[in-house]
C-alpha cells in the first residue's frame, strides 16, 4: 500500500525570523529563516541553512513532508500489524476451533457452538459446519451494520 502525503496550505503556520551564527550584517537586517508549524500533527521545523528564506521554505518543507511521510507510515504498519496479529491470534490452547470427542462420536465447534456428527465429519460430510460458519458470518455482518446505523443516526 502506498503512503501518500497531503498538506494542505491551511494546515501550515509559516513565520519567518533572523538567523544567528555568522554572515555578518545579512543576518541582522534579513529574516531568512522559517519556522514551519504543521497544526493537526503539532510539528514544528526551523530551518536556517541557506541564505535564502526561500532556499529555507522549500528544505524546510520537503522536511515536513518526509516526518509526515514517517508517521503516516509507521500508523500504516502498526495497522497492518494489528490486524495480522488478530488474525493468528496467541495460539493457546483456549483459542482451539474443534473438538474431536471420540468415545461419544462427535465433533464441537467452539465458534459456533454446536455439536455435529464426527462420522459424517470425518467422511467429508462437511457441508452442516460451512453452512453455520456462513450463517454466524452473516448475522455478525448484520449486526456490524445496525449498530453502524444506529451510531449514524
Amino acid at each position: 500500500d502506498e503512503v501518500t502525503v497531503k498538506i494542505g496550505a491551511k494546515d501550515i503556520s509559516l513565520t519567518t525570523a533572523r538567523s544567528s551564527g555568522a554572515g555578518g550584517q545579512n543576518v541582522n537586517k534579513v529574516e531568512s529563516a522559517v519556522d514551519l508549524v504543521h497544526i493537526p500533527t503539532g510539528i514544528r521545523i526551523f530551518c536556517q541553512q541557506e541564505r535564502s528564506q526561500l532556499k529555507n521554505k522549500e528544505i524546510a518543507m520537503q522536511l515536513l513532508r518526509a516526518k509526515l511521510y514517517d508517521q503516516q507510515l509507521q500508523e500504516q504498519q502498526a495497522e497492518l500489524y494489528k490486524q495480522r496479529k488478530d488474525q493468528v491470534g496467541t495460539g493457546s490452547r483456549s483459542e482451539k476451533i474443534r473438538t474431536y470427542n471420540w468415545k461419544d462420536g462427535r465433533c464441537s465447534d467452539h465458534r459456533l457452538t454446536k455439536n455435529f456428527p464426527l462420522s459424517s465429519f470425518l467422511s467429508g460430510d462437511i457441508d452442516s459446519i460451512i453452512q453455520e460458519c456462513i450463517f454466524k458470518d452473516q448475522q455478525a455482518l448484520l449486526a456490524e451494520m445496525a449498530e453502524e446505523e444506529s451510531i449514524a443516526i
